[in-house]
């Protein structure tokens, strides 16, 4: 109910919510004591159905928390109000049990928490309404065992909180699984576009380079004249660039031999490397290595990897912040965090890292990351990306560490 994307979905959504709006307004006349009056109580319900029917029906068009929370609101209040208006028909306490219940629908643990905390609080006023004001005249069946009710609620509640704690968990893991679906299906795809693109092209451009660099070193060409040459060499160098990482992506080197690597060694050649970089851009790189770091990997691709890494918090940061760089052995893991106090990233920024083309930066490809993610995947590493705008980005890599 979360996300209702295909027309198949919506099409049953819209009968069940149909069914249930039905259900609702039989309630107002079938054998409805107050049908008739019209009084302060009936007018209530009849409100109560009209609001819970039509949030219903724009929810598809309109997915977000405030009409989800709004939606738990309304029903709460409703099932309350026909406990109140109709004290004869029992099971309508069953129903203020179940509530929470119903959030589970959404797959949304804000919601779901609301609910259980809004419940909670109503039942607290009922009970409390029902033992010093009603007294039994109405609930009987309630305040002759009130102690044993408010139990069976309580463990009701407990109950639902294990059903969506479980139901919720599988669905991130499925999620996940989705996801890691989709990063696979880019490589895929990325792997037969350079396959089928990158020689072709690659040839040609190495005629071309190999011609202008032989008119750059003619005599009879002036200086002026030279200096356009030395930038479009310059610009077919980007472009062997970008050649070279759809390879790396479609083709990755399997007979580079993979040794153990001590990741403080890596970890601190590529901060000395990036040194110079950093002032460039006035922020200084600080490396924390503790513990014994060794893992089974390629040094040159491990140095890859850091190096896109650390060289993206640099550029993310601001002028003077500081890049923190840490590893640690944690269990049977080696886990390396990059942390800069930058721009940060939303949530769909950080879905699409690793897309053919997605980049943040106005000239990058978005393949450097797309090669991040290649190696990580083919050492068995998971990278995680804890960020939120204007907060700054933690990357988290693990590795299996070496026994």
């Amino acid at each position: 109910m979360k996300e209702i994307n295909n027309k198949i979905d919506k099409k049953l959504y819209y009968i069940l919510v149909l069914v249930v709006i039905a259900i609702m307004i039989m309630g107002l006349f079938i054998n409805n004591p107050r049908f008739g009056e019209f009084d302060i109580g009936y007018i209530s319900h009849s409100i109560l159905v009209f609001l819970l029917a039509i949030c219903l029906l724009l929810y598809p068009r309109n997915v977000s928390d405030g009409l989800r929370i709004t939606i738990i609101t309304i029903a709460s209040v409703y099932f309350y109000l026909l406990f109140f208006l109709y004290p004869g028909t029992l099971t309508t306490f069953i129903f203020l049990c179940f509530i929470p219940a119903l959030s589970i629908l959404f797959f949304d643990s804000k919601v779901f928490y609301f609910s259980l905390l809004l419940n909670c609080l109503f039942i607290l006023f009922l009970f409390s309404y029902i033992m010093f004001i009603d007294q039994g005249q109405h609930y009987p069946y309630i305040e002759q065992d009130i102690i044993g009710n408010l139990i069976n609620f309580i463990a009701i509640q407990i109950i639902i909180y294990f059903i969506f704690y479980l139901t919720y968990g599988r669905i991130k893991q499925q999620h996940l699984y989705y996801e890691q679906i989709q990063q696979a299906e880019r490589l895929k795809i990325t792997g037969q576009l350079a396959a089928a693109v990158a020689h072709e092209i690659r040839n040609p451009l190495t005629v071309v380079k190999g011609f202008l660099q032989l008119y750059e070193q003619d005599t009879s060409f002036n200086e002026e004249r030279k200096k356009h040459f030395t930038l479009m060499i310059d610009e077919l160098k980007t472009a062997e660039q970008v050649i070279y990482q759809f390879l790396s992506i479609a083709k990755p080197d399997k007979d580079k031999l993979n040794e153990t690597v001590d990741v403080k060694d890596v970890l601190k050649s590529v901060t000395d490397l990036l040194y110079s970089y950093g002032l460039l851009h006035d922020n200084r790189i600080e490396l924390k290595v503790t513990g014994d770091c060794q893992i089974v990997a390629n040094n040159i691709e491990l140095k890859q990897l850091f190096i896109n890494i650390i060289k993206n918090a640099v550029e993310a940061s601001k002028m003077g912040d500081l890049v923190l760089v840490t590893a640690k052995r944690e269990k049977h893991f080696v886990v390396i965090e990059v942390i800069d106090h930058g721009r940060g990233m939303s949530e769909n920024e950080v879905k699409s890292l690793g897309t053919p083309f997605y980049s943040l930066k106005s000239k990058g490809t978005g393949l450097g990351m797309m090669v991040c993610f290649n190696i990580v995947e083919k050492y068995k590493g998971t990278i995680d990306f804890q960020t939120s705008k204007g907060h700054g980005t933690t990357v988290t890599i693990r590795f299996p560490s070496i026994s």
